[in-house]
């Protein structure tokens, strides 16, 4: 990773003094959302029968740029929106329980994971807190080959049931538009 100080700070842990926390803020706004709580009546499976696994960056409100309901999709988001064990678990749960036979790609430009380097990543964790991760970071420079190599992990996974309709799309986040990435060949 960049040892420059400017850098360096942004990786910092929030001092305490720093942070307000705004949980608070979230129970409140809870309570008003739940006065006229409009989905007391959704069913568990999604009604689209689709999964949608994407990037957890702040940027990308899923539901509004895909033009989902509630209770419409799966949602399963990691930071890439990479394909790991995790994911693969939750979508064989969406699958074979949850009755979700699509399963919809969502990388983005601009993500943070192209910024960071996995040995180093690994090597500052090591310097920081002595441990090193059991995961890999998944980091990455180009997120079209990113999405290729998750719509592979997904056909070469036995535990994903459905994969006849599997697709891939980078969302660019200065348009607001995605664009379609296709298998590799």
């Amino acid at each position: 990773m960049n040892q420059d100080s400017d850098s360096d700070s942004d990786h910092r842990p929030i001092s305490d003094s720093d942070h307000r926390p705004i949980a608070d803020e979230f129970v409140a706004a809870n309570q008003a959302f739940a006065v006229e709580f409009p989905d007391a009546k959704l069913q568990v499976e999604p009604t689209r029968h689709v999964a949608v696994v994407a990037c957890m960056d702040s940027r990308m409100d899923m539901f509004q740029l895909l033009g989902l309901g509630h209770g419409e999709a799966h949602v399963i988001r990691n930071a890439g929106g990479v394909i790991t064990d995790d994911v693969i678990r939750s979508l064989c749960i969406s699958q074979r329980f949850l009755k979700t036979r699509e399963i919809v790609l969502v990388h983005h430009t601009n993500c943070g994971l192209e910024q960071v380097n996995e040995d180093d990543f690994r090597a500052d964790l090591v310097d920081e807190i002595g441990v090193a991760p059991v995961w890999v970071l998944e980091a990455f420079t180009d997120p079209h080959a990113s999405v290729r190599q998750s719509m592979q992990r997904l056909h070469l996974s036995p535990f994903v049931r459905h994969k006849d309709h599997i697709r891939g799309f980078v969302y660019c986040v200065t348009t607001g538009l995605l664009e379609e990435v296709h298998p590799a060949r």
